[in-house]
């Protein structure tokens, strides 16, 4: 447990990158202060003489060597997770067993320790198909290689949870005998290559998920434990990747993979990290397609376009995301989930396309009977964002006047530069070309002028007439600081429609020892009283809350139920001190939410901009010393949204 909240406390600083009190830090790992400084000093000894974690007056943040410290995470034998790996390396490398007592010695540990890590590893075989046997001295593994595969891929993502793909990190999951990381680097870039080049579109993101299954095939194959062939489906595609396969196997890897292996691995790349390219028609790729399949996407791409007032009913869409569910149904028949490195950070910084892909899970989970983990429900959260993106409005952009004084042509070639630098965020409507304009008419979003105002305000930006790079980061600077400002301003107005002093609720840790689950219904009995939900929103807050964790950043959960049928919308507001867990993380802030059918527009602004109140560790911390009660909740609230 030492261990992994060391990994914990290195990947939050990885991930922020900015410095963070020792007090922040030890609200999101679960501990005390002191506890962090030890831990500090323990992950900068992974990597003496150089640094993980740099300490200051500010606190502590990532070092130059933090990847490395990550990297290392898993080597030092004396760990319970390293001793577990170990063992279970050992017994699957052993079909004939181990003998316990000299396992523990080889180990240095008493054998009472290591029967404590075979109880370890029969918690670690739930819904493996695998079973643990003893009898006398001897301890052993039963199941079929696929059960025994599946179990090596998730103590390869165990050793990875820390950071990305690495394969020094599978080796040591497998074994320093197995296939060495050199080979795999030119493996993957044929892969890649070749694959783009028979017309497919490559996911990088799922790509070295696949190397890691490969080099798992390749171990095994080389102990002849490869997988029997089952019957041949015929398929074009397939029979074409496994030979792919079965050639680069052999050039990099010096293994003859056979046929079962072939038509697995060919399975997998198939189902994981490729889609037709765009030259292929929308008919050839719907020739692939179960149409049962489609009309279950096509209905709940439907329900959710009108639920959440989202612009992503397009055929287009509707064809990717059908061929992806459908490699997503073989993907769970295999139990072959691919992991997805991007989960956390798109849950926190897009909560709202996070949740439409969480309505559209569940209702997929309905029609077709796939269950989904949060790294599956991530990647539908990526097609639906990526549809979003597409058809952004333009009325997102801020519009500008530019203010310089006619000289030639000097205003147009600023308002040229201006275009082509920050086009994407602003739209010039306007040009004053006199040396005295009218400040006060001027009613744009921004002003960008080349003369000093008459009076200095947030959203005059002064530039030089011939645009320069710190110009550029000024204006940008502004657009967000306006943007933002509208956002909140737009969040404050809902929010004190919707928080009662009855539904507010200081010291959350006694309703945490029944987890998620008490709090929810603490907080949901404040809002039953109200009248506002019934016994049936809570059971359906709980229930989804089990499809995907709703600890949206590292200090904040918005438990809520899927469909808008509260009688009015309100929040109850839950604070812990200090932090309890959520998930598999630790929050300080519970919001239970309840919206109604007639706040559906409304449930979009206060969804995201009150997850980005709460991604600010320093707006946090404030939030929670200080409120004290309902009033001081709400005063806190409110100064952080004025800034």
């Amino acid at each position: 447990m030492t261990r992994a909240r060391q990994d914990r406390l290195l990947g939050l600083l990885v991930r922020d990158g900015d410095w963070a009190t020792a007090a922040t830090l030890a609200d999101a790992v679960g501990v005390t202060p002191r506890s962090i400084r030890s831990y500090v000093t323990a992950v900068n000894a992974r990597v003496a003489p150089g640094l993980a974690i740099e300490s200051g007056p500010l606190g502590y943040r990532a070092g130059s060597e933090a990847p490395a410290a990550l990297r290392t995470a898993g080597t030092d034998a004396g760990t319970p997770r390293d001793r577990l790996h170990t063992l279970v390396r050992a017994l699957l490398d052993a079909p004939d067993g181990i003998d316990v007592f000299e396992f523990a010695e080889r180990l240095h540990v008493s054998p009472a320790t290591l029967d404590a890590d075979l109880a370890r590893v029969r918690g670690l075989l739930g819904g493996t198909e695998l079973t643990l046997e003893r009898s006398a001295s001897t301890a052993r593994l039963r199941g079929t290689e696929m059960a025994q595969r599946r179990l090596l891929s998730r103590l390869a993502h165990d050793e990875m949870d820390a950071g990305s793909f690495d394969l020094a990190a599978l080796r040591r999951t497998l074994g320093e005998d197995s296939v060495g990381a050199a080979a795999f680097g030119p493996f993957k870039s044929d892969l890649v290559a070749e694959l783009g080049s028979m017309g497919y579109f490559v996911n990088e993101i799922g790509i070295s998920d696949v190397v890691m299954h490969i080099a798992i095939a390749a171990d095994r194959v080389a102990q002849d434990r490869g997988l029997e062939g089952g019957p041949d489906d015929g398929r074009p595609a397939l029979q074409e990747i496994a030979a792919l396969l079965d050639r680069l196997a052999r050039r990099h890897l010096g293994v003859d993979l056979g046929a079962g292996d072939l038509q697995h691995l060919a399975t997998l790349v198939l189902t994981r990290v490729v889609a037709p390219g765009d030259e292929a028609p929308a008919d050839q790729a719907r020739a692939r397609l179960d149409p049962g399949i489609e009309a279950a996407v096509r209905d709940v791409v439907g329900t959710a376009s009108a639920e959440f007032l989202v612009d992503i009913a397009h055929e287009d869409f509707i064809l990717r995301l059908a061929l992806h569910v459908q490699n997503l149904q073989h993907r769970a028949r295999e139990q072959a989930w691919s992991r997805n490195p991007l989960t956390r950070s798109l849950k926190s910084t897009y909560p709202m396309i996070f949740e439409v892909a969480v309505f559209v899970a569940s209702r997929l989970q309905e029609r077709l009977g796939i269950p989904l983990p949060d790294d599956e429900i991530a990647y539908i959260a990526m097609h639906v964002g990526g549809r979003l993106e597409r058809s952004r409005r333009a009325d997102h952009l801020l519009t500008a006047t530019i203010v310089c004084p006619g000289y030639y042509d000097l205003h147009e070639l600023l308002r040229s530069s201006v275009d082509r630098s920050l086009g994407q965020a602003i739209e010039v409507v306007g040009v004053e070309t006199r040396v005295d304009p009218d400040w006060a008419s001027i009613d744009t979003d921004l002003v960008l002028t080349t003369i000093d105002p008459v009076t200095p305000a947030d959203r005059i930006v002064k530039i030089q007439p011939f645009l320069t790079d710190a110009d550029i980061e000024r204006v940008q600077a502004a657009a967000g600081r306006i943007r933002r400002s509208r956002r909140l301003a737009r969040l404050r107005t809902e929010l004190e429609r919707y928080f009662a002093p009855s539904a507010f609720v200081r010291g959350l840790e006694e309703a945490a020892t029944g987890g998620a689950d008490g709090v929810i219904r603490t907080l949901g009995a404040t809002l039953i009283a109200q009248g506002v939900i019934d016994e049936d929103y809570v059971r359906r807050a709980i229930e989804r809350e089990r499809l995907s964790s709703t600890a949206f950043t590292d200090a904040l959960a918005v438990p809520h139920a899927i469909g808008m049928t509260a009688t009015r919308t309100s929040i109850a507001i839950g604070i812990a001190d200090p932090s309890i867990p959520w998930g598999d993380g630790r929050v300080q802030v519970v919001a239970l939410v309840a919206f109604s059918e007639t706040d559906r527009e409304a449930f979009q602004t206060v969804f995201e901009q009150f997850v980005e109140v709460f991604s600010e560790r320093d707006s946090v911390q404030r939030i929670v010393r200080r409120a004290t009660d309902f009033g001081g909740f709400l005063d806190e609230l409110v100064a952080v949204i004025d800034g």
